[in-house]
């Protein structure tokens, strides 16, 4: 499978890179609660002493993605890049709300990581996934929303022939949202300008050893097109 980011978006923000799998076969049950209950714990504690509320703006792996925010016209102080928000809820002593398997593995490999990352089901797609920036105007329906946001155009999104998978990178589409009947999903590794190729990379090895130990499942491999 390919991903393309559209030139203009790579000569808006050079350096910004991602990662990805494919992975198949996947099954969404709970058989496998306690090892994730064991996982969570170990990467719970693991934040707790790597982390205090203060120092979290002053991690250069998150003032990257702050960065990247502030360049795309978002407040980072309001919306906040994914991966810092999962680690702020638990240095602030706040539950992660449970999803299913799939999200609830690939969460833990983000706040281990640091990177944001999202999924989507393979078999909600359609055609070749673009990164690109919005068209002004273009309703984006994501999860958890009543009623579409109205894109300005400055947004980068991920499109597929069907329409708009992502407001990259931090809110996902109903549409292809991971469901417990979800078997197939493109797991996305959500690189900005600074953050090197080999960390993302990294990253991804830890999001698919996680889903496929918990889940099942075989990695394909996932080009990007630069």
């Amino acid at each position: 499978m390919r991903l393309v980011i559209d030139r203009t978006v790579a000569e808006k923000f050079p350096g910004l890179h991602l990662a990805g799998k494919v992975i198949r076969g996947l099954e969404v049950s709970y058989e496998k609660i306690d090892t994730l209950l064991r996982l969570k714990e170990e990467i719970y504690g693991g934040v707790r002493e790597k982390y205090t509320l203060e120092s979290l703006k002053d991690q250069s792996l998150f003032r990257a993605y702050r960065d990247f925010f502030w360049k795309l016209g978002i407040d980072p102080t309001k919306i906040r890049p994914a991966s810092e928000a999962l680690v702020r809820r638990i240095l602030q002593g706040k539950e992660i709300p449970s999803i299913n398997p799939i999200v609830d593995t690939y969460n833990l490999a983000s706040i281990r990581s640091g990177i944001p990352m999202a999924a989507f089901d393979l078999d909600k797609m359609q055609g070749t996934p673009v990164m690109k920036f919005a068209t002004k105007g273009e309703e984006f329906f994501g999860i958890g929303m009543t009623v579409p946001l109205v894109l300005k155009g400055h947004e980068v999104v991920i499109s597929d022939e069907k329409g708009l998978i992502a407001i990259y990178p931090y809110r996902d589409s109903d549409r292809t949202k991971i469901t417990e009947n979800t078997e197939n999903i493109l797991l996305l590794v959500c690189g900005v300008p600074g953050v090197e190729r080999n960390i993302l990379e990294k990253a991804e090895r830890i999001a698919t050893e996680y889903i496929e130990g918990i889940c099942g499942g075989r990695r394909e491999e996932l080009i990007i097109a630069e």
